[in-house]
């Protein structure tokens, strides 16, 4: 590897760029799913390639090849050179980086088991157990179970000097029941919908979630949700469990804090952002307790968002975002920072592949736990609606008005979780929402939530973010049906 990157990056500063990096990515992957009893999915694949990366008459230039030959390396950083020099015609100005400094460093993933060592049949195994246990119960149409993992392994070099090794680990498993009856679809997933958890771990991850101990279960309560009353409409005190509350996170802060969407340089999929660089801190965002984090250091948790250097070159860091209800920071890089004052990357650019370009991308966005335990805020909930695991969600291109719906809910009564609820919903406005938080659960009840599918990017890239959270009160949201029977 380390002869590849050297050779195109000689080539790109011998052509004239002023700037340059190159990632050479090894990655490898491995998908498994089950469908009520019958395979699904097999798949085990391996990309290699090499991205160039290069700042030329004060324009960016970027060109990937999967040809690793001395010729093809030459012509790619060549033409990321021809690149940036044609960019340069119709920019508006020179980039401009913050400073970096020379590092050279190697950072694995600390893992237990090495998912790639497990053979095929004892995953498969385990899959079709938790599979056959959801159809144990009657009336469920489909069970599937899904587990899926990669491995990547990167250099990094860069002409500030740096020479960066990482190999990062991600795992993630999650089965799902699904009802069909009387024209209506009820489903259950665990631990989480949309593939259930997935970490900066290994397959001690998988092992740990219990996928056939809670098979049974979900394939009940997917059943049971077709005899629920319906949500009730009107403003309620709401409580949102952990996982609910990590994609809350994610669409409500996540995504409007990144700085490129604020400049308007990406707008892509999630639109751009209220948070304009007025606002920073000036808004309140939330209520006193609420805390967020952007935190991409191992201390933080496994999260998908956790590495040791991101792909600038720059360490994990943990930034604030949100301080005692305070708008107080973005996820920048080492070409934004420098629009919000900064003389230091923030440390959040990553690419999902060696042929795609380094974005700023939500690191672990997390809500820092409060004080409370879960019962002391049943019992002291009145009238109130607990949401559990998402299912849906709507927000706008300036991520300010939402809807979420999520697969169940509880109505509480008595200090306890009392009556199940069918297709619950809620609707409010960013900032509202999260100032009217009084209530967040303490750390034993905080989980740090892998979301492997943020996609954002033209073309498109999709990749893994975290988010950590306990469960949360909010006071006079409003709260209806998201699915009419």
């Amino acid at each position: 590897m380390r002869d590849w990157a050297q050779g195109a990056l000689d080539t790109a500063t011998a052509r004239g760029a002023g700037y340059a990096d190159v990632r050479v990515l090894d990655a490898c992957t491995r998908t498994l799913s089950t469908k009520n009893g019958k395979v699904g999915t097999v798949s085990e694949s391996e990309s290699l390639g090499l991205g160039v990366r290069v700042i030329a008459e004060g324009a960016w230039g970027f060109a990937a090849t999967d040809q690793l030959t001395r010729e093809a390396i030459d012509s790619t950083a060549a033409r990321a050179v021809s690149i940036a020099r044609a960019s340069a015609r119709v920019k508006k100005k020179d980039v401009v980086l913050a400073p970096e400094q020379k590092i050279a460093a190697v950072w694995r993933t600390p893992i237990e088991k090495d998912p790639f060592a497990v053979s095929l049949d004892a995953m498969m195994k385990l899959l079709f157990r938790a599979d056959e246990e959801m159809r144990r119960v009657p009336r469920v149409t489909l069970a599937e179970a899904s587990m899926s993992f990669t491995r990547l392994e990167q250099l990094f070099v860069s002409t500030v000097g740096s020479e960066i090794r990482q190999t990062k680990t991600y795992s993630g498993a999650g089965i799902v029941a699904t009802s069909f009856a009387d024209n209506e679809i009820q489903k259950r997933s665990y631990p989480n919908s949309f593939g259930g958890q997935h970490a900066t771990a290994g397959y001690e991850l998988v092992e740990r979630l219990e996928l056939v101990e809670n098979a049974r279960r979900v394939a009940e309560q997917a059943v049971a949700l077709h005899q629920a009353d319906k949500c009730p409409e009107g403003r309620r005190t709401i409580i949102l469990d952990s996982s609910q509350l990590a994609l809350q996170i994610h669409e409500s802060i996540g995504h409007p804090i990144e700085l490129d969407r604020v400049l308007g340089t990406e707008a892509n999929f999630a639109g751009m952002s209220f948070l304009t660089l007025d606002q920073l801190g000036k808004l309140r965002y939330g209520s006193e307790i609420v805390n967020v984090v952007a935190d991409a250091r191992l201390e933080h948790g496994p999260g998908l968002g956790t590495f040791g250097y991101d792909d600038e070159g720059v360490p994990a860091q943990c930034i604030d975002i949100i301080k005692d209800g305070r708008f107080v920071g973005y996820l920048s890089s080492r070409e934004t920072a420098p629009a919000i004052g900064l003389d230091r990357s923030g440390g959040t650019m990553r690419a999902e592949s060696w042929n795609r370009i380094p974005l700023i991308r939500m690191t672990n966005v997390s809500l820092l736990p409060g004080s409370w335990k879960l019962a002391d805020l049943l019992a002291d909930t009145e009238d109130g609606i607990c949401f559990e695991t998402n299912r849906s969600w709507s927000i706008d291109d300036r991520r300010y008005h939402f809807q979420f719906g999520t697969e169940i809910a509880w109505e509480i009564k008595g200090g306890k979780k009392a009556r199940m609820l069918k297709n619950p919903s809620y609707s409010g406005i960013t900032t509202e929402f999260w100032n009217s938080c009084d209530a967040i659960c303490n750390r034993s009840h905080w989980t740090l939530w892998g979301t492997p599918n943020c996609g954002k990017g033209q073309p498109m890239q999709t990749m893994g973010t975290g988010h950590g959270a306990a469960p949360a009160r909010f006071r006079n949201v409003l709260v209806g049906v998201a699915y009419a029977q």
